[in-house]
């Protein structure tokens, strides 16, 4: 057995498993247009029945707000499906849906501030374009030439450094991100673990951001990097195709296991 098939039959058989994935990139392709994001269908169809097994939470952890989350990921309201959204601001729970998170109207303001005078500065900037989020913005980089992707995050960084200096920066796939809330995927993975009482955990993510919950995974979990870089994760796969089938593994060493 090699050390990968050990640390995959680990989390597998364990007592309390928490399957925490982030969405982009690991459960659908990158696309040009962030909303019309959509999971392979045999990521759907692996996530679906993982979270039908006994002592098996899935999350999904993402970036996105709570409420774009839940419309790329076909989430209804009679998910078994936790989310972690806004890189683990909010949260929706199964059974009880969204938590509501309380915010100063001072941050509000300034958000809305930033990002009308960011999306009057980039009017002119072919392929750019701004995302609302909940706690700052993004701003999409994706179909901009380099000339183009670097005034855009020239302005936001200054605009940013100049009016919002606590604010926190995150760079990803074509995309720059400012949030006036500090909590990270780490976090995330945190308030999932204690509040769904897994035993382990395994997390997987293709991008910068989820770096933050690769380091913070404990001896027995199991951290796996979609894609290639460098990673803290102990396990890399090339593609999403890729982890769909550890995934399905994973499903069928656990059904096994709980018969």
């Amino acid at each position: 057995m090699t050390a990968a098939d050990a640390a995959v039959e680990a989390v597998s058989t364990t007592a309390e498993l928490l399957v925490a994935l982030d969405f982009d990139g690991t459960l659908s392709p990158l696309v040009d247009d962030p909303m019309t994001a959509r999971m392979t269908p045999g990521a759907r169809e692996v996530v679906d029945g993982l979270a039908a097994l006994p002592q098996t939470v899935v999350a999904l952890v993402s970036g996105r707000s709570l409420g774009h989350l839940r419309e790329i990921a076909e989430h209804d309201d009679a998910s078994p499906l936790w989310l972690a959204a806004s890189h683990g601001v909010q949260f929706w729970v199964p059974g009880r849906g969204p938590e509501e998170t309380a915010d100063d109207a001072a941050d509000l303001a300034l958000r809305d501030r930033l990002r009308a005078e960011l999306e009057t500065g980039t009017e002119g900037l072919t392929g750019v374009w701004v995302e609302p989020k909940e706690f700052g913005f993004g701003i999409h980089t994706r179909t901009a030439d380099a000339a183009d992707e670097r005034a855009a995050r020239e302005l936001a960084d200054r605009l940013v450094a100049e009016h919002a200096p606590r604010w926190r920066r995150r760079t990803g796939h074509s995309i720059l991100e400012f949030s006036f809330r500090h909590e990270g995927k780490d976090s995330a993975i945190r308030t999932l673990r204690e509040r769904t009482g897994a035993t382990a955990v395994l997390f997987a993510g293709d991008d910068v951001t989820d770096e933050d919950a690769l380091r913070s995974l404990e001896p027995g979990d199991l951290g796996v990097r979609v894609g290639g870089g460098e990673t803290a994760a102990s396990l890399s796969v090339p593609d999403i195709d890729a982890f769909v089938d550890l995934l399905g593994a994973v499903a069928r060493q656990r059904a096994a296991h709980a018969q």
